[in-house]
Parts: C-alpha cells; sequence; structure tokens
C-alpha cells in the first residue's frame, strides 16, 4: 500500500522492502543500528589502500543500504530523515576512522606536546567528517524508494558528499570512496574520462547494488542491478586494459635521480642538523649511476628538504653547487621567505625552488594548499589557540603563508617539459595542478607532475601507501607522468597510464635512478572538461532515484 503521492515506502514500513537477513537488519534500530553502522563503515575501508579489497566495500555499503531501509521511513511510512542522517553519520564515522587511523603517527613526533591531541586527530576528525556522509544519507532519503531505485539514490547523495567533503573548509578529499576503484591498474584508466568523483558515483553504484538481491519482488527486480553492476566493472575492466597499450616513451635527454634520505621527523627541522643535513643529500647526490646507466641530468629532493633558509645561505648553496656538478640541475623543496619591508616579519612559504649547477635560484612555486593544523592554524581559531600555547605540527612562528592561487603553478626547467609543481598532499585534489596562468614562454601545456612530499610523519603505516596511490590517479587523469620524491615513506616514477615504472621502499635511505616517460599525445578527456561527466552522472543517478521513487 502507497502513502501519499510522492511514492513514500508503504504501510509497513522500509521493514517491507527485504526479506530475510536483510530485513531483519532493517529492523535494527536505536544505538544497535548506529553500532552496526559504523561496524560497516569501518569495514567498508578495507577497500581502500593498501589493502583494495573492493569486495569489503560491497560488503558495507550493502548493510548501509539495509540499515537505511530502517532509517528512512517508519511503519507508518512517514519519512524521517534524522535517522538517515545518523545511519549515514555512523558509517562515514567508521569508515574514516577505520582509514585515517594511522594519522595518530604524526601526534607521536612530538608526544611531550601533542599526545593530548591525539584523540582529536584519530576520533575527532572522522567524527566531524562524517556529518557529510550524514548529509549525503538525507539527501538520499528524500529520494528513498522500495525498489532499485534507492541504490541511484544513495549513488547520488553519498558521491555529492563526498564532492562536498572535497571542496568545504579547504577540502578534505583523502580515501574519496572512488579509490577503491582508482588503484587497480585496468580500472583506474577510467579517471582519464570521468575523474576521481566520476568513480565515486560508479564505485557507490556497483558496491551497493547487491542490496537488491533479497529484495522482494520479481526475479528481475531483484537481479538486474548487481547484474548490471557486474557488467559496469568487466567494462571498465576490459576498457582499461585496452587503453593501457605499450610503455611510454621516454623524454630523450633527461636522467631522473630521486633523492630518498630517510632523515628521522624528530631530526628533520633541528637547526643544528643542518650541516649534517646538506652533507647527506649531497652525499646521496653524489652516488655514481648503476654499471651502464647513464650519469642523471636532473635532480629532485624531498619536502622541506633543509630545517633552515637556503635561498639566504650562500655557503649552502656553494656546498649544494659542488655537489651538483657537472651540468646537473636540481628541485627541491624548501622554506622560502619573502622580502619584507623594514619592520615586518617575511612570510615564510613552503616552496619547491629550481637549483641551477652554480647554485643560481632561477624558479620556485610556493604551496597553495596547506595542511590546517599540520602547516598553519585556522585564522578563526588561531587567536585562541596561541593563547593557550598551542602550535601547528610545523614548528615556525605564525605558520606557513599560503602561496596565492592565481600564480603561476608551473615550473621553468632546462630540459624539462613544463613542470606541473605540487607539495606534500596537494596531489591528492583532482583538477588543483591545472595552472591559471602558465609562465611567459612556456608551453601552456605541461609535461609532468612533480610531487614532493615528506611522509616522515606517518611512519610504515598505510597512510604513505594512501598518498601514493591517489597522486598516482592524477597521473591517469591528467595523461601527465608524475615524479614522487619523499623524505621517506615512497619516492617513485609513474607514467600517464599509472603504471609504476620504479619505486622504492618505504623507510630507506637511498637514490632512484629513471627515466623520464612522455606524457600523453592530446591528453585526456578529463582534462579537458573535468568534472562535467561526474555531474552528468549525478543527474541520472537522480533521475532514476526520481523514477523509482514515483514507482515504488
Amino acid at each position: 500500500m502507497r502513502v501519499g503521492a510522492g511514492g513514500a515506502v508503504g504501510r509497513t514500513g522500509a521493514r517491507g522492502v527485504s526479506a530475510g537477513v536483510a530485513g531483519r537488519i532493517a529492523g535494527i534500530s536505536g544505538w544497535r543500528r548506529l553500532g552496526l553502522a559504523w561496524l560497516s563503515g569501518a569495514l567498508g575501508a578495507a577497500a581502500m589502500p593498501p589493502y583494495g579489497l573492493l569486495s569489503a566495500l560491497a560488503v558495507s555499503l550493502t548493510l548501509a543500504v539495509w540499515l537505511a531501509d530502517g532509517a528512512v521511513a517508519d511503519r507508518t511510512g512517514i519519512r524521517r530523515l534524522g535517522p538517515a542522517f545518523l545511519v549515514g553519520w555512523a558509517w562515514g564515522f567508521g569508515y574514516l576512522t577505520a582509514g585515517l587511523w594511522w594519522l595518530g603517527s604524526a601526534f607521536l613526533v612530538e608526544a611531550d606536546e601533542f599526545l593530548w591531541a591525539l584523540p582529536l586527530g584519530v576520533i575527532g576528525l572522522p567524527f566531524g567528517l562524517g556529518l557529510f556522509y550524514g548529509a549525503g544519507f538525507s539527501v538520499a532519503g528524500l529520494l528513498w524508494s522500495r525498489g532499485p531505485g534507492r541504490v541511484a539514490a544513495l549513488g547520488f547523495g553519498l558521491a555529492g558528499a563526498e564532492w562536498l567533503r572535497g571542496h568545504v573548509l579547504t577540502g578534505f578529499p583523502w580515501n574519496t570512496l572512488g579509490m577503491a576503484l582508482g588503484q587497480n591498474l585496468w580500472l583506474m584508466q577510467g579517471a582519464s574520462v570521468l575523474g576521481l568523483y566520476g568513480l565515486t558515483v560508479l564505485a557507490v553504484l556497483i558496491c551497493a547494488a547487491p542490496a537488491t538481491i533479497l529484495d522482494r519482488g520479481s526475479v528481475l527486480r531483484r537481479f538486474a542491478p548487481p547484474a548490471l553492476a557486474a557488467a559496469a566493472l568487466a567494462c571498465l575492466a576490459l576498457a582499461g586494459a585496452g587503453r593501457i597499450g605499450g610503455a611510454d616513451a621516454p623524454v630523450t635527454g633527461v636522467r631522473l635521480r630521486l633523492v630518498q634520505p630517510n632523515i628521522p621527523q624528530d631530526a628533520k627541522f633541528r637547526p643544528e642538523n643542518r650541516d649534517g643535513i646538506v652533507e647527506r643529500y649531497v652525499a646521496l647526490t653524489r652516488q655514481p649511476p648503476a654499471a651502464g646507466e647513464p650519469e642523471p641530468t636532473h635532480i629532485v629532493w624531498p619536502e622541506s628538504a633543509f630545517p633552515f633558509l637556503v635561498q639566504r645561505d650562500p655557503d649552502a648553496l656553494a656546498t649544494i653547487a659542488a655537489g651538483l656538478q657537472p651540468k646537473k640541475l636540481l628541485l627541491t623543496g624548501a622554506a622560502r621567505a619573502s622580502e619584507a619591508l623594514p619592520g615586518e616579519r617575511p612570510r615564510i612559504y613552503n616552496a619547491i625552488l629550481v637549483i641551477e649547477p652554480d647554485g643560481t635560484i632561477t624558479d620556485s612555486y610556493d604551496k597553495v594548499h596547506l595542511v590546517p593544523f599540520g602547516e598553519y592554524l585556522p585564522g578563526f581559531l588561531d587567536g585562541a589557540l596561541r593563547a593557550i600555547g598551542l602550535r601547528q605540527f610545523v614548528s615556525l612562528p605564525g605558520g606557513f603563508s599560503a602561496g596565492s592561487p592565481h600564480d603561476q603553478r608551473i615550473l621553468t626547467v632546462p630540459g624539462l617539459p613544463p613542470v606541473v609543481a605540487t607539495i606534500c598532499y596537494e596531489a591528492i585534489f583532482p583538477r588543483a595542478i591545472r595552472p591559471h596562468t602558465p609562465p611567459a614562454g612556456a608551453r601552456a601545456t605541461p609535461g609532468l607532475i612533480l610531487n614532493v612530499t615528506n611522509d616522515g610523519w606517518f611512519g610504515d603505516t598505510p597512510g604513505p601507501r594512501q598518498h601514493l596511490a591517489q597522486a598516482r590517479l592524477r597521473a591517469v587523469e591528467e595523461g601527465l607522468p608524475l615524479v614522487r620524491d619523499a623524505n621517506t615513506g615512497i619516492s617513485a616514477v609513474i607514467d600517464p597510464h599509472g603504471r609504476i615504472l620504479a619505486r622504492t621502499a618505504i623507510d630507506t635511505e637511498t637514490v632512484l635512478d629513471a627515466d623520464l616517460p612522455s606524457p600523453l599525445d592530446g591528453g585526456t578527456l578529463y582534462a579537458r572538461f573535468g568534472d562535467l561527466p561526474f555531474a552528468a552522472m549525478l543527474a541520472l543517478c537522480l533521475g532514476c532515484a526520481l523514477v523509482g521513487r514515483r514507482e515504488s
């Protein structure tokens, strides 16, 4: 029996949607419902790197659909968005807690100062970000139905929530659900058209579709969604396998050396270590290549390589120049100070510098997307937190300043195609790498993505592996090779199809020599159209959900 013209769930409520186990799960209420939602979300985190269990997300979202069945409508068929919100929030809370627990490692680097705040990072952040998932389930609840249309409703609500999570309050798209598809070489090729958020729509639809198998109704009604999901997954894999093709040709005359010094995080920023740190970098840079291999032409050092302002230290620049000879260029992460007026404190930027063989700095990029609480304190909290003696993780008076998003992101480096610079977690943001204004005289089309990072905060945990996987997807989206150099963590050279051509082990002092792959001719559809396919997929989900609601 239908209740109301809007297609609300029938008089028996959502408990009439499914039979057997699904019906019993839908009938759970109160704290048990929230507890199961949290556990199912935590299970879904096993789909993220380094585990990559897509089946875990399928079980997780199937349970989420059944829990939402019971939360969306009561026995009279009246929609209750509050319970739907709580189910979504609990699911997201569990998903992010299980996927981001390794953030706690950063609080242990200077435990005497930050240990007390560990629960805020490990529990507080997932607790707050879970609100996005709650909103997504609430939106889905408005569109909920008794049939397959509710899978499309969840795809619309949850993918929209993930997009918001990646943009609101500076954004934090870490472990976006699309990464369940974005770490498999064949499946990730879809990002060249759909991007991360388009893959997120597919991930939700594919993984939530099995929920309809236990619905009441005809065999076609029950099995069509999972059959379509399996077909979509197979088509995505086959299209990806066909797209990869042979090896990408290397750029002529370029040989990269990525230096991974593996400097402990608690020693990296100590001024008394300055000379030893520079000597360590130079010694690694000057190591001879393997027998029969060419000499490197371009050296890369990681994020924040020095515990001092190298641009203002002629002796250090002279030491570096001596280590670069002959004819090697250096791209290095470093703090950079602006020129200040008398009486003013200079702004300090987290930057990438281009250093010529004679020690001259010829170009730089200032990080735009800083890490809240890591590199700066948000403006509305800055005064209050500093008043009680708190600071950001990077011990720098006042924190880093952000570069202007309207400044050029492309670095001009002799011998290299135009370099798109990203620092640390800037590489997890889709579309963020596109420059606003290319430098005069340079090609507008970039030729490679450079990502320097310092994953030493997080040790041998899933964090550095997740970071690499997300940066890797940017190469596929944009059709550009990715060169990634980490202090520790994982350094790698990745071709524009996402193939890892060379990589280092975690927590290892080493150098990585590799050729630079060429970018794809013509780029990708995603590079051209951005998130328009994602918007079209959201519109399609909305239409299917509305049709299903009307027919319910």
